[in-house]
């Protein structure tokens, strides 16, 4: 079968190669991530997910696997997707310092018969930030392509976070552990 990763992300392109997984990048999908009224926050990734699988910018053949996937970040109730600007950046670091928040990220495995979807949840401890940590992360990194402004992998990560309940890599974006079992059973 040959996979196409329906994500422009730099850090699933990295888990799927890690994972061993040949596989090509095509993110053209004519969904529009836009949040339903009334939905729940935990369940805004695996509809993100499955819509950018469904609206896919082509019919697949019979010998191809898509994979799609969405991340988001919730803390006090409130998704906290990608920051635009440094100040929305800074905004959205100020609100997660010093608390716990989930991540949710979500993963769509689709064939031209099959739609199969997944999501998972890990929580997130972060210390109290100092406006000179929050500067210096906001400088030197890249808040704005980041769910929450933020990446775990990132020099934030390594001195904000004290704890985590769940997959790393569901933080990273990517729950490679249920896109490995979704591979599985197609």
């Amino acid at each position: 079968m040959r996979i196409i990763l329906a994500s422009g992300s730099p850090r699933r392109r990295e888990l799927m190669q890690q994972m061993g997984l040949n596989f090509e990048v095509d993110a053209n999908t004519s969904f529009a991530e836009i949040v339903p009224d009334g939905a729940d926050p935990f369940d805004v990734p695996s509809i993100f997910a499955e819509g950018k699988a469904e609206g896919f910018h082509r019919p697949l053949k019979e010998d191809e696997v898509l994979v799609s996937a969405d991340t988001i970040v919730i803390c006090d109730g409130k998704i906290l997707g990608k920051p635009h600007t440094p100040q929305v950046a800074r905004d959205m670091l100020e609100q997660l310092s010093g608390k716990t928040h989930h991540v949710v990220s979500a993963v769509c495995v689709r064939t031209s018969d099959k739609c199969l979807l997944e999501s998972d949840t890990a929580t997130v401890h972060f210390k109290t930030l100092t406006n000179k940590e929050i500067d210096y992360y906001i400088e030197h990194c890249s808040p704005l392509d980041k769910a929450g402004a933020y990446g775990i992998q990132e020099w934030i990560g390594l001195v904000g976070i004290t704890h985590i309940e769940g997959s790393f890599y569901t933080i990273m974006g990517l729950p490679t552990h249920l896109l490995y079992s979704l591979l599985q059973k197609i």
